[in-house]
């Protein structure tokens, strides 16, 4: 057996112990899906699960797989490098015995001429290998020209949205790509670059960047904007939210989801209470997060239990970044953190003790950006001064989320030129 095949028989055997899923002779084609992914999570770099049967012998491919899936595939055991890996690990068996590293010595009962002559030709086999793979092999050419990507939503607006994926990847020299629906790695999904078309289903409205990676990189992004077709609010679960209708939270001028409404669908308010979002994302015109004056008031109404910090976000959503202010009662802002469309404060490193409120009544909250600087609002009063690294981009939404449940009265978005005024 070649050197590399012995390598790889003992590659095979240290994965069926690291992932303790036993032989690997009786994984099934979920198992090499679920590998994958694993992979992809703890390196950073993707291997389709085709490929991983192919190393595995369950699928017939006569190459040998190349130094950047080698790589790969050490690196999630813990590894540098395939080179790393083979000085560590030098067979010296015959095919079927137990294999021995090179810090375990020999036996001189087994050291008869002939079985010498061998173990003396396969370690001059295994160290050109070795040689080789200390070679550095230059990455193969990635060039963004040479790939196609672009998508469209299967609905104008609403939720849940399936987007559908048309690309080009067939110039990549890995056997399989990337396509994330947006910044979040979680949101990645390998396919063949062969294949020419992937649908993925969008829960949340949002500015997205949807991208197409090879090896690692980007080479292809594209904006996809994914509207919520007016105020609607969730509930959010995994893998899956729970949508409600607008007019199960719209009663009395108020948008309030009542916890009697969030019980009917089976869903427990403890120990653990959800968080309860309503969101409206849509084409407001040509209003910017450096010039905007933004008033609402709010009420987190659900104290009970776990949910007794009443943790509050007010999110205004922005093409490719956002602001959100938080609220909470005043025994827990320690865990408040304040993003301001490039600027970031955190409650453990910042005093943020004016954003700890009174739940027990509506909370008013102003925003006002102009030239550079913010001004922040709470209860009428002003409590923080945002004076750089403020950037300028579109808002594109606005967003409520509330620890158990919470009410809205009013929300208001203007720059003089641009008014919006919901009063539910």
């Amino acid at each position: 057996m070649p050197a590399q095949e012995l390598l790889i028989t003992e590659l095979i055997k240290q994965y069926e112990t690291f992932t303790g899923w036993g032989d690997s002779t009786n994984w099934k084609n979920q198992d090499f899906i679920n590998l994958s992914e694993k992979i992809r999570e703890k390196t950073g770099a993707s291997i389709s699960h085709v490929t991983l049967k192919r190393i595995w012998g369950k699928v017939k491919y006569d190459s040998l797989p190349n130094t950047y899936t080698m790589d790969t595939l050490v690196q999630f055991l813990g590894y540098e490098n395939f080179r790393a890996f083979s000085t560590q690990f030098v067979p010296v068996g015959k095919p079927g015995e137990q294999q021995k590293t090179k810090s375990q010595p020999v036996k001189k009962a087994f050291w008869s001429l002939p079985y010498a002559l061998g173990v003396l030709t396969l370690m001059g086999i295994l160290l050109v290998v070795i040689i080789a793979s200390r070679t550095e092999r230059p990455a193969p050419p990635i060039v963004a020209k040479d790939y196609s990507f672009s998508s469209k939503k299967v609905i104008t607006s609403g939720l849940p949205n399936s987007v559908v994926f048309d690309f080009d990847a067939t110039k990549s020299p890995y056997d399989s790509v990337a396509i994330q629906q947006s910044w979040d790695r979680h949101l990645r999904v390998n396919v063949s670059k062969n294949d020419h078309q992937h649908t993925s289903i969008y829960y949340f409205p949002d500015f997205y960047y949807a991208k197409l990676i090879v090896g690692g990189k980007i080479v292809k992004q594209h904006e996809l904007f994914v509207e919520s077709n007016g105020w609607l609010p969730v509930v959010e679960k995994q893998p899956v939210p729970v949508y409600y209708e607008k007019k199960d939270a719209m009663a009395d001028g108020k948008l309030s989801l009542p916890p009697a409404k969030i019980k009917e669908r089976n869903i427990p308010m403890q120990p653990t209470p959800p968080y309860v979002v309503y969101t409206n994302v849509k084409d407001f015109g040509e209003i910017y997060s450096d010039d905007f004056t933004f008033e609402t008031s709010v009420k987190n109404n659900y104290n009970e239990g776990a949910a007794a910090c009443r943790s509050s976000t007010i999110y205004i959503l922005c093409k490719g970044t956002a602001i959100w202010i938080p609220l909470s009662a005043k025994g827990c802002v320690s865990d408040l953190d304040m993003y301001f469309a490039g600027y970031e404060v955190s409650g453990k490193k910042h005093d943020l003790s004016a954003f700890g409120v009174d739940f027990e009544k509506y909370v008013p909250l102003k925003i006002v950006s102009h030239n550079g600087k913010a001004q922040i609002f709470i209860d009428n009063k002003q409590v923080y001064t945002v004076d750089k690294g403020i950037g300028r981009a579109k808002i594109i939404g606005i967003v409520y989320r509330f620890q158990g449940t919470g009410a809205v009265d009013y929300m208001r978005l203007t720059n003089g030129k641009v008014n919006y005024d919901d009063e539910f």
